[in-house]
């Protein structure tokens, strides 16, 4: 896809769809893609309600000056696949917000790992909180990174 295939969703047609809608248009095209997925080079790679994944495959410009991927990058695809997951639980003209996150480091990423696959998976959604938690893996399946997360639902 080109440049011109990522963008964002205008308020008001998101706000008509139930969230895992949405996540069914933006896997079928119908939506252009998250721009963050462009600057980072991510891929949703799957979406059923209250579980996605994303694709990342590390990279030598996401380096800290310590030699591997900043942390930074585990802990935004952790914070991406456990929002998302909760978004695909949501009726049409609600949305969610991260109130906080919790990310522990298991394994250093480098531009040699491979691609990895972040999965969210909902714990609970209620009225005004719901929580889930993330997984990073490598290709073999080694943890690279877990963590929680507690987001608040509003409307939209």
């Amino acid at each position: 896809m080109s440049g011109a295939d990522y963008g964002v969703v205008p308020i008001a047609e998101a706000r008509t769809m139930d969230g895992m809608a949405l996540f069914e248009s933006f896997l079928d095209g119908r939506f252009p893609r998250p721009p963050i997925f462009k600057a980072l080079g991510m891929a949703m790679l799957e979406a059923e309600r209250g579980r996605v994944v994303f694709g990342y495959t590390p990279m030598l410009e996401h380096y800290n000056p310590l030699g591997s991927v900043h942390g930074g990058i585990a802990a935004t695809l952790l914070d991406s696949v456990m929002g998302c997951c909760i978004h695909t639980t949501l009726p049409a003209g609600q949305a969610y917000t991260t109130v906080e996150i919790k990310v522990n480091y298991v394994r250093a990423m480098t531009d040699k790992t491979g691609p990895v696959r972040a999965e969210g998976k909902v714990i609970n959604v209620g009225a005004r909180i719901a929580t889930s938690e993330g997984r990073l893996y490598d290709g073999a399946g080694k943890l690279l990174a877990h963590g929680t997360t507690t987001c608040l639902v509003f409307a939209i």
